[in-house]
């Protein structure tokens, strides 16, 4: 992940954050737990609002069906008013937010058969799960808009001049940092 400019935001409590991306735009975010280790102080963080993902549908078969999440910002800016409208109809409002898409509102109950799960590429990673709120189709093609049914998290950390950074668990082996944070919940 890349280094990312972080504000206090005076709209929410103290113990939110809002990040800013390399784009501009931002993201609020609950700070679920913090550790401070060797004068650095690390950051599990939440969005505030709903993670939404938009990915392409393509159904070969009537039993298996091609799914694949859009991550391009053209892509997304070309089809973002119509997935704005959709998610509007349900009374959910879509924002392009720094680091992924947010809705506000309330989602609608999970009911077994508008859950997908995606089948991870490592075998060593797990299947995720996404709600689906709805579709929609854009020149000749079908999109999905959903929500992950398991938190999405940040994982962040204050640098030693009080910056505020996205950091991977990867990165100088902060994974055991991670599991600590995570263990805390």
């Amino acid at each position: 992940m890349s280094s990312s400019q972080f504000n206090q935001d005076e709209q929410y409590d103290e113990e939110t954050l809002t990040i800013v991306d390399e784009n501009g735009r931002s993201l609020p975010c609950y700070i679920e737990q913090s550790l401070e280790i060797d004068s650095m102080t690390y950051l599990l963080l939440i969005p505030v609002d709903i993670p939404v993902v938009i990915m392409t549908i393509d159904n070969d078969s009537e039993d298996e069906v091609e799914a694949a999440m859009l991550d391009d910002d053209a892509e997304i800016a070309e089809i973002f008013s119509n997935a704005k409208a959709v998610l509007a109809e349900q009374n959910l409002f879509l924002h392009h937010t720094a680091y992924t898409l947010t809705a506000t509102g309330e989602l609608p109950p999970i009911e077994e058969d508008q859950i997908l799960t995606l089948d991870a590429d490592d075998e060593d990673a797990d299947s995720e799960e996404l709600q689906s709120l709805s579709y929609f189709f854009h020149a000749n093609q079908k999109y999905g808009i959903y929500t992950p049914l398991t938190p999405l998290l940040f994982f962040a950390r204050y640098d030693l001049e009080n910056r505020l950074e996205l950091v991977s668990p990867d990165q100088e082996n902060l994974l055991p940092i991670l599991e600590e944070l995570l263990s805390e919940e």
